[in-house]
């Protein structure tokens, strides 16, 4: 009796609670789905935002250890509206039809079904294919450019490591390599359409193409710590280059032209082999007979042992989660120069490079087998030039090797020995320390 009566009770209650609830309106369908075009979705700043993924998922070519660049706003990235849109439409690439070069699928009903099938986000990566049938000339160069290749740094890895190339990198050292340093090699687009994605990436008008990439959102997005900084005076204690302050624009494009970037078609292992890099005497030959300075060391130091300031270097690092093993700082070195079949002069300024034997511990190789076949301090060329510095002034009545001889001493810092070199350092720059080479009477 008792059981039952708790049954009728669950009983009431329910059906007390079903007639109090209200019932749900009816589900109103979405609206059918709107076929768009790209640019119909591209040029529209309301669509752009609502379906712009503000986290996209990590890319391993992304962030670096070049700069930094304003935010944008995800949709701002791919924004092809306003009056940089309707310039870019009116251009020549502008006329071409998206899917020319981006491939998917045009009209589309949403974001994911227009970027799906042949869907090319960087088209520039395979320059030959994609503006290969504009510009040939330069595209036919681009898997042999330094600037897109990066063989240079190919070529010191696979040197300390023993390795015949970097075609025959052990699997994991590749992959560590592509992660880590490969990043930071552009493509056309990264230099003429968009800033440098290892910088955040993002058009830099809405998808026009400019002839001349800008000098801070793509030059030095990527040269950042050892050139902008330098360039600009950014760094603690420095002046701006003189060439920066001096011709009008100041822009690295006066010095260093189209036609050394786009490159030759040969592969250099070393940027300074590139030929038609700029070069002091390209403005100032004339200045060989000048003063005493020149007419003494014009053809035995480079100009930068005279007139760089403090630059930075590197020290080295773990090229993995783990970050810096010695981290960066600024100094001011002169060394012997260790490429005398590219460069003439016995001393130049030197700089420390980012590499220690167990650089690619992580990667399956702990130890670099070969790692002193090449100096860790390599030939340098601070974009810090001034005409007076500290080893160009003296004081008055001082004779004008003050500043810059060994004397007694004093000028020590300014040149390498090996007690500046860490451990793992010494072997490596034998061929470029100065102990036991410079002038006897400097003692």
């Amino acid at each position: 009796m008792k059981r039952t009566s708790s049954l009728m009770l669950a009983g009431v209650l329910l059906l007390l609670l079903a007639s109090c609830t209200k019932k749900e309106d009816p589900v109103t369908p979405p609206p059918p789905a709107v076929s768009m075009t790209c640019i119909g979705c591209h040029g529209n700043e309301a669509t752009l935002k609502a379906v712009a993924d503000p986290n996209p998922p990590s890319d391993p070519g992304e962030g670096g250890c070049g700069g930094t660049l304003p935010e944008m706003e995800a949709w701002q990235k791919v924004y092809v509206g306003g009056p940089n849109g309707q310039k870019f439409l009116a251009s020549t690439h502008g006329k071409l039809k998206c899917v020319d070069c981006h491939g998917g699928v045009e009209p589309a009903v949403d974001k994911k079904a227009a970027h799906t099938g042949t869907f090319v986000g960087a088209p520039s990566k395979d320059a030959q294919k994609y503006c290969g049938t504009c510009h040939a000339a330069i595209a036919a160069m681009d898997k042999t450019n330094i600037h897109t290749s990066g063989s240079g740094q190919k070529h010191m890895v696979a040197l300390r490591g023993g390795f015949p190339s970097y075609d025959l990198f052990p699997t994991d050292l590749k992959k560590g390599y592509d992660t880590y340093c490969g990043k930071c090699h552009a493509s056309c687009g990264e230099c003429h359409v968009q800033r440098p994605k290892q910088a955040g990436g993002g058009f830099l008008s809405a998808h026009n193409f400019e002839k001349a990439p800008d000098m801070r959102l793509n030059c030095t997005a990527c040269h950042s710590a050892r050139v902008a900084n330098a360039y600009f005076g950014e760094a603690f204690g420095t002046r701006p280059d003189i060439h920066y302050t001096k011709i009008p624009g100041g822009s690295c494009t006066n010095c260093h032209s189209g036609k050394e970037m786009h490159g030759d078609g040969t592969v250099y292992t070393n940027r300074y082999q590139v030929k038609d890099l700029p070069q002091c005497v390209d403005c100032h030959a004339a200045k060989s007979k000048s003063n005493s300075f020149h007419t003494l060391h014009w053809d035995n130091l480079s100009c930068y042992t005279c007139h760089s300031q403090t630059y930075q270097n590197c020290g080295s690092c773990h090229v993995s989660a783990e970050g810096v093993r010695n981290g960066p700082y600024f100094a001011f070195k002169i060394g012997m120069n260790a490429m005398p079949q590219t460069k003439t002069y016995k001393f130049a300024v030197v700089r420390n490079a980012p590499f220690a034997p167990d650089t690619w511990d992580k990667f399956g190789v702990p130890t670099m087998s070969n790692f002193a076949a090449a100096p860790t301090f390599k030939l340098a060329s601070p974009h810090n030039i001034q005409r007076w510095t500290e080893r160009t002034k003296t004081e008055a009545g001082k004779p004008c090797y003050d500043a810059c001889h060994i004397i007694d001493g004093r000028n020590k810092q300014w040149f390498l020995f090996q007690s500046d070199l860490q451990p793992f350092e010494v072997v490596a720059n034998q061929s470029v320390i100065v102990d036991g080479k410079l002038p006897a009477s400097w003692k």
